[in-house]
């Protein structure tokens, strides 16, 4: 069976990531009888500068967007491109903007768990924040979605009041700037091609296929 590694580039307050995250899933389902797919999830921050308790969501959004009307349609159409990937928007319970570097550090804490593992947090980091309208910045949040997934709460407890991988995290998200990652999602396949943007499931698969299949022609060559 080929095996292909994707690095998600994502922030888990994007949600375009989301939809992204939901379609590669997809995506992966559909090539699951010919191809083992391991998904590493990498940092990335669309508002680095907010401060670790965060800001008012609808203030931030409206002032981002250029504007109350702007962020409605947004929020219309994001809705039902949701609806069609099994994903319940719900903006309205989104009450802070946070600062994310705190739910970075909890995803790579987990992979120490294994890519599985790694995928549940991210999963529930996207519904928490999108869904729930909980606050991703907040520690007692995030202890709840590390204890949820399987991890150890007083070790990510101990984890979190410490300064243990921030700089790592920061350093990730400078090397993707540093590549030409300026926007999010970004799916980087095997290290060498990257799939920008929320594409289709139709895209995702086809990629997934033809990139086995390259693998496939140089190991004959």
């Amino acid at each position: 069976m080929d095996h292909v590694n994707i690095d998600v580039v994502s922030d888990v307050v994007c949600p375009w990531c989301y939809l992204g995250k939901s379609r590669l899933d997809q995506a992966i389902a559909n090539v699951a009888d010919d191809i083992r797919v391991t998904v590493n999830w990498r940092p990335y921050q669309l508002n680095p500068d907010l401060p670790p308790e965060g800001v008012d969501h609808k203030i931030h959004l409206a002032e981002k967007l250029g504007g109350q009307a702007a962020v409605d349609r947004a929020h219309e159409m994001l809705t039902g491109l949701g609806e069609q990937d099994g994903i319940a928007f719900n903006f309205d319970a989104v009450k802070i903007s946070p600062n994310t570097l705190d739910a970075h550090r909890l995803i790579r804490w987990a992979l120490t768990e294994g890519p599985e593992a790694q995928n549940a947090v991210a999963s529930l980091l996207f519904k928490a924040n999108f869904e729930e309208g909980r606050n991703v910045g907040d520690h007692a949040v995030l202890l709840d979605i590390a204890a949820e997934a399987g991890l150890d709460r007083a070790v990510i407890a101990a984890l979190l009041t410490s300064d243990a991988d921030k700089d790592t995290v920061s350093g990730e998200i400078e090397t993707a700037r540093g590549m030409g990652v300026t926007g999010v999602p970004c799916f980087i396949i095997d290290s060498k091609y990257a799939v920008m943007g929320a594409q289709s499931v139709d895209v995702l698969t086809g990629a997934l296929r033809d990139i086995a299949k390259m693998q496939d022609a140089s190991q004959i060559n």
